[in-house]
């Protein structure tokens, strides 16, 4: 596990974790857009990171997406996923968080944040537990809590996903509902 701050500071900052704030560009995705011919756009999301983020959600950890750019392809896949918080076009993520903050009524410490560009870095500096993916730049690695072993679009969410659930000790009911003991194996 790739930590920058002590073990039992990150796993009081997971444990309070009910909101998880995810970049899409870099992080969902592993940063490459597509355009065809026509125009047309696509991106590639790992389906375990979805499944991660559904996991979140089953085990009451609601998931915002908060990007720099618009893209029908990011509807989609928050659509998808049960993601109904989607904002799109947003170069001022730090004003957005406090937005989501206020009107959700959550302390700042209760949400996680991940990300892999400098425009993450205002969001990331005022969440609870930030997270930085394993191809971030520099300057997010810096800032971050945590840097995941997982590049972007590649693992990287679902990595902090079970990393939460397994310090809110909820990975038991994950492994309940699919058949495995959920006993952790490794450290968190």
């Amino acid at each position: 596990m790739a930590m920058k701050i002590a073990e039992e500071v990150l796993l009081n900052k997971m444990r309070q974790v009910k909101l998880f704030i995810s970049d899409v560009d870099g992080v969902l995705t592993d940063g490459r857009i597509i355009v065809n011919d026509e125009g047309l756009e696509s991106k590639q999301f790992d389906v375990r990171d979805g499944h991660g983020l559904k996991l979140l959600f089953r085990y009451g950890i609601d998931v915002v997406l908060v990007t720099g750019r618009r893209s029908r392809a990011v509807e989609w896949r928050a659509a998808d996923l049960g993601i109904v918080e989607v904002h799109q076009g947003v170069w001022n993520k730090g004003e957005i968080f406090e937005e989501i903050i206020k009107r959700r009524k959550i302390p700042p410490e209760a949400t996680a944040s991940i990300g892999d560009d400098i425009v993450d870095i205002p969001i990331m500096k005022k969440a609870g537990f930030a997270i930085a993916v394993a191809n971030a730049v520099r300057e997010v690695r810096e800032v971050a809590d945590y840097v995941t072993t997982r590049p972007g679009g590649r693992g990287a969410v679902r990595e902090v996903c079970e990393m939460i659930l397994k310090a809110q000790n909820r990975w038991v009911d994950v492994g309940a509902q699919y058949g495995f003991d959920g006993q952790m194996t490794e450290k968190v």
